[in-house]
């Protein structure tokens, strides 16, 4: 056994190192892929924490209305948007397949849609403001549609990015469950 500190072993100038064990390649993708959206869930963790402090504020009315505006109706369906991420968190420690496609699934059905129909539901608030530069609700002195248009779009560039890493990490998990099965003989082939 080599220490960085000691004594070499006898006979090499340490530059046979070639052929030492390596972590394979599709491995190195897997811990990549899972990391990537780690990132971008715990970046969803915040986005919906926002949105939940901005619906408790407006509800209990702790601070005044021209501070902090009451939500808008697409903010209560994607409140649900945390599942599909504890989902995907769950899918990690035993690259659970059933767990990926339905975290994928939800979150087209409870991050996605709810953001489309958010961008419907502030565009006629968002037309008049660009129309005319009124607008009613406020958010800390600042248009409420302008900034939870700008929620729906970071949103939904978390989402995407989360679909698109959580895609390639499903064809990472069914090639290599498939490669499994060869190796293990479990696959009866006539």
């Amino acid at each position: 056994m080599a220490s960085r500190g000691g004594p070499r072993a006898a006979g090499t100038d340490g530059s046979d190192f070639q052929h030492r064990e390596r972590v394979a390649s599709h491995y190195q993708m897997s811990v990549t892929l899972k990391s990537e959206i780690k990132k971008l869930i715990y970046t969803h963790v915040v986005i919906w924490l926002l949105l939940l402090a901005q619906m408790v504020v407006g509800h209990l009315k702790l601070l005044p209305h021209d501070q902090v505006a009451m939500p808008y109706q697409w903010e209560y369906p994607y409140l649900l948007s945390i599942l599909p991420s504890l989902l995907g968190l769950l899918s990690f420690p035993r690259n659970n397949i059933s767990y990926l496609v339905l975290s994928m699934i939800s979150t087209g059905l409870f991050s996605i849609a709810p953001l489309i129909y958010g961008a419907m539901e502030m565009f006629p608030m968002a037309q008049q403001l660009y129309r005319h530069g009124k607008a009613y609700r406020f958010i800390f002195g600042f248009s409420a549609v302008s900034v939870m248009y700008l929620v729906v779009v970071v949103a939904a560039q978390v989402h995407g990015w989360q679909l698109y890493y959580s895609k390639k990490l499903l064809t990472w998990f069914t090639s290599t469950q498939g490669e499994e099965e060869e190796m293990s003989g479990d696959s009866w082939a006539p």
